[in-house]
């Protein structure tokens, strides 16, 4: 089967050569912006592609504003403080995620809690989080109080696994019900929909990522977005060293970041926004060619929830007996195709082996199943 793979995938990407697990392609207007960019000398953090590519997201995902951040863990830095996210507090994620979610809650001296994820979407489970709230927490003055540490839970960050997404809008409702701020870790998942919403719109706050294995990229980047006008103003104020508007003077009213995303990666991703449909589109036909091949292997191959409309970033397959999935991983990448395990569990990380974690069974299941497989953007005939 293993060799069976290999050379269906070279035939996929047309190539012996090594394959990838996600390259970018800039088939488009990239060259010519940027090229007016450094024309222009405004390659820093002003510039008319920063002010473009916030109008261009905001209008594409649905949300009323978006702020450009230099990469996706600033993003949501930014956005746990605007949630009054600080020392002490904890905020409640997933263990099968990547590090940046962990670590921008550790930036702002709090502590993850972690709940357990369903297995069809790799994302957080609504009945792992509801199930936590109802055991070990308590409300008291609309503040959701951890009955083990008396903490304050003060936010909830659940993330898009691969682009698929979660089961949002049930965990944005036990969310509200206990009074827990919902930011959405989509980082994976510019041009996913669920139910008919582009992820990263039903919480408070989304984040998206544009490093450089992402679907859309200028090599790093990210972005938050958000309906509430008061956080916007307040996401760009702190992201710009929290300056004062003054055409010469340099005043700063607050401890700020230099977070903005420089006008040449915008210039780069406005670029490939205007090729983001066309990318999922291919992305799609090869997601379902892999499904067609996997289901005569007996291994799963994940497609998603079927109220989702996901992005196709990474082709995920899970196998049914633990024992393959290193002898898969040693066999492909010997042969030059690129695969690669999912993430260790963050509560298994020794920075966060104290955090408080529920009943994890699914997310370790998982962990031990749970392969990437190449994922870039094949140019279908």
């Amino acid at each position: 089967m293993f060799e069976g793979f290999i050379k269906f995938t070279q035939n996929l990407y047309k190539s012996t050569e090594f394959i990838p697990l996600h390259a970018p392609k800039f088939n488009g207007n990239e060259k010519k912006y940027l090229n007016k960019c450094i024309d222009s000398t405004f390659v820093s953090s002003v510039g008319e592609f920063v002010d473009k590519l916030e109008e261009n997201i905001a209008s594409y995902t649905g949300a009323k504003y978006a702020i450009a951040t230099n990469n996706g863990t600033s993003a949501l830095h930014i956005a746990l403080l605007l949630a009054n996210v600080s020392k002490g507090d904890e905020v409640i994620t997933q263990p099968l995620t990547f590090v940046a979610t962990c670590n921008s809650i550790s930036y702002c001296n709090a502590n993850p809690v972690f709940v357990d994820i369903d297995r069809d979407s790799m994302g957080m489970s609504p009945e792992s989080l509801l199930n936590f709230l109802e055991s070990s927490t308590s409300l008291i003055n609309q503040q959701c109080i951890n009955n083990s540490t008396g903490k304050v839970i003060r936010a909830c960050v659940p993330m898009h696994t691969f682009g698929h997404p979660c089961r949002i809008d049930t965990i944005r409702d036990i969310c509200n019900q206990y009074y827990i701020c919902l930011i959405e870790d989509a980082c994976e998942s510019l041009g996913s929909v669920y139910k008919g919403k582009h992820t990263g719109t039903f919480g408070k706050m989304g984040v998206f990522s544009f490093n450089g294995n992402k679907i859309v990229t200028a090599g790093g980047g990210g972005c938050l977005i958000t309906n509430d006008e008061n956080l916007a103003k307040r996401a760009k104020h702190l992201t710009t060293t929290s300056k004062k508007s003054h055409k010469w003077e340099f005043v700063h009213d607050e401890v700020g970041y230099n977070y903005r995303m420089p006008n040449i990666n915008a210039a780069l991703i406005v670029a490939q926004l205007e090729q983001l449909e066309d990318f999922i589109k291919k992305k799609e036909v090869l997601s379902n060619k892999y499904l067609e091949f996997f289901k005569s292997k007996n291994i799963e191959f994940v497609s998603g929830l079927k109220e989702s409309r996901p992005n196709f970033w990474l082709n995920t397959i899970i196998f049914k007996e633990e024992k393959y999935k290193d002898l898969f991983i040693n066999e492909s990448n010997s042969k030059g195709v690129m695969t690669r395990p999912v993430w260790m569990l963050m509560n298994k990380l020794s920075m966060f082996k104290n955090a408080q974690s529920a009943d994890l069974r699914n997310a370790e299941w998982l962990e031990k199943r749970v392969v990437n497989i190449p994922s870039g953007v094949v140019q279908n005939k």
